[in-house]
């Protein structure tokens, strides 16, 4: 991905951008309302009250025929509280017809959207609450599909 950094002596392209935990929801939610065709999110972590906070613009990507696969890590790898926290939140995803599956000790926190824009960094968009966090957003094709062929998206997705 070097070249996808650089334009003119190593500046960042307009296309790349970073949030932090104050910052992401606001234009993370913005891209998820103006995606067409498909969302991909990967956090280890699902809270009620962040999946509560997401739920109406899931609910509207998903009567517009937005697909949604959401991978995360196998509940029973948490402790009981966040166990029944993700168990009770993929029920509530499952039951919208968003595709909810399991990764043993996954860790990566990412999303693609429309396979354009590539969001990449620490926070745990399905759970974050209080910690100190980093997202890059990078507004291209070409970093959403190297994105999606490292995490060999294809393999569970079969598109």
């Amino acid at each position: 991905m070097r070249g996808l950094f650089r334009r003119n002596r190593g500046v960042l392209s307009d296309d790349i951008r970073m949030y932090d935990q104050e910052s992401f929801y606001k234009a993370f939610e913005k891209d998820l309302l103006l995606a067409q065709t498909e969302v991909i999110i990967e956090s280890p972590f699902i809270t009620i009250k962040r999946i509560n906070a997401l739920l109406p613009i899931f609910t509207k990507l998903r009567n517009r025929g937005v697909l949604i696969t959401i991978n995360t890590r196998d509940p029973s790898e948490h402790d009981k509280e966040y166990e029944f926290q993700a168990l009770d939140s993929i029920a509530m995803l499952q039951s919208m017809d968003i595709k909810v599956l399991y990764t043993v000790k996954h860790h990566r926190k990412l999303a693609v959207i429309d396979k354009t824009i590539a969001w990449n960094g620490s926070l745990n968009i399905l759970s974050q609450n209080d910690s100190c966090e980093i997202m890059w957003r990078v507004n291209s094709p070409e970093a959403a599909d190297r994105l999606l062929g490292f995490i060999n998206v294809k393999r569970y997705t079969r598109r």
